[in-house]
């Protein structure tokens, strides 16, 4: 697998010390919303303001290296896991979220019927439930 300097210059990316480090953390896997990975960042290097990793994040989006999800009613989550096109479920009782892979067939996994004309290549779904420590919680109320 190629390091962080390697998938930046392969994507047209200056390779900076705060781009290594969003790519490090967002490596570590997760559904990372962007406090958080300021948090971790901090961690990693001396100092980076929270605008910084935003700009990043926008940066390693738009070059296909991380993916932005919006579940509704939350913070805009961000992980490494990129371009295959899988959905998410998340928890309505904690919010955590996990990935599932393609749901039926090839991308976008999804029959959108007319399509209006669209090209479609990706299909975004996300599931509503509740993960297994919230049906425990709930179970003991």
């Amino acid at each position: 697998m190629p390091d962080g300097e390697e998938l930046l210059r392969s994507r047209g990316l200056r390779v900076t010390r705060p781009r290594l480090a969003v790519l490090e953390v967002l490596a570590g896997g997760g559904h990372l919303d962007v406090d958080e990975i300021v948090r971790r960042v901090r961690g990693r290097i001396d100092s980076v303001s929270t605008q910084a990793v935003y700009d990043v994040l926008g940066a390693l989006s738009r070059a296909g290296l991380s993916r932005r999800i919006e579940p509704a009613g939350g913070p805009a989550r961000y992980e490494a896991r990129a371009g295959d096109n899988h959905h998410h479920v998340v928890c309505r009782g904690c919010g955590e979220i996990a990935d599932i892979d393609c749901t039926v067939g090839g991308a976008p996994c999804l029959d959108p019927g007319s399509g209006h004309g669209f090209d479609i290549d990706e299909a975004e779904v996300t599931f509503w439930g509740l993960c297994p420590a919230c049906q425990a919680r709930r179970a003991t109320d």
